[in-house]
């Protein structure tokens, strides 16, 4: 797959995505946006595809949106205000698709963050089901910096994966959280002391995924972000409905016969 600024590679069914843009510290200019969405509809649709891990090129995920594309979005020649205010709403919902594609795409998607992840930085990890980092890795929701309000998902999902007090501390003060206090809050399951060691561990985790039944980890996700929005008795009637349809699966025979053979399962895509 060929992207102007995100590199795509698949191996051994885990897609490899990199925001692309090091001489720009991963700034995501309009360009970016549109790859970004593209590219996890497509490794959603592809069966070759597992599990996915999101990481950035050079000494930095991501610094945010590019100011570039920051002042394109406010400059506008439209003369009538409320025109004007309803086609920057639609830019505003067009930027928040491409980090909604990350949640919506069925494979896992593990963010693996080095140095700075900035402002929409924050809003795209947010997204991804989960998260490792360096030591010297830091997240900063930066918008307040700006005169702005975080506006493309992170104050909705941060609050869901870690206590709301920290959330607001940080969306107030937009102070730096390094890699081991952001282990201890939960934002990152674990941070490493190297980009090494990082990128080792979280290349085991997704061997592990991707050996797994795809129709277990699809559903699993799919149940995951359904509970995480819904109450306990709405999503085990869900539930129950889903594995009506679901559990009679060759996967489920195939885990079986390979705990029977004392194999290891060989699961179709």
């Amino acid at each position: 797959m060929n992207y102007e600024t995100i590199s795509v590679t698949i191996e051994n069914n885990i897609g490899y995505v990199k925001l692309n843009r090091p001489e720009k510290a991963n700034a995501l200019n309009q360009t970016a946006w549109n790859e970004l969405k593209s590219i996890f509809e497509t490794l959603d649709e592809n069966d070759d595809v597992r599990v996915i891990i999101l990481s950035g090129e050079g000494k930095h995920f991501c610094s945010g949106i590019d100011l570039s594309l920051l002042f394109t979005v406010r400059n506008t020649a439209e003369t009538c205000d409320a025109r004007k205010r309803e086609k920057l709403r639609k830019q505003i919902l067009e930027l928040q698709s491409p980090i909604n594609a990350i949640e919506a795409c069925s494979k896992p998607v593990i963010a693996a963050i080095t140095g700075g992840c900035i402002g929409a930085g924050v809003d795209i990890v947010s997204a991804c089901d989960m998260r490792y980092a360096t030591h010297e890795a830091y997240f900063s929701i930066k918008e307040i910096d700006m005169g702005m309000v975080a506006d493309l998902g992170t104050l909705q999902r941060l609050p869901k994966i870690i206590p709301d007090g920290i959330t607001r501390e940080m969306a107030f003060t937009g102070r730096q959280v390094f890699g081991e206090e952001a282990e201890k809050i939960g934002l990152v399951n674990k941070s490493f002391e190297n980009n090494d060691i990082l990128f080792e561990n979280v290349t085991t985790i997704a061997k592990t995924i991707a050996g797994k039944s795809p129709v277990s980890v699809r559903g699993t996700k799919h149940i995951l972000n359904h509970s995480r929005d819904h109450s306990v008795a709405d999503g085990l009637a869900y539930m129950a409905t889903w594995n009506a349809a679901m559990l009679l699966s060759e996967d489920l025979n195939e885990a079986f016969q390979a705990q029977s053979g004392k194999r290891l399962p060989n699961f179709k895509s």
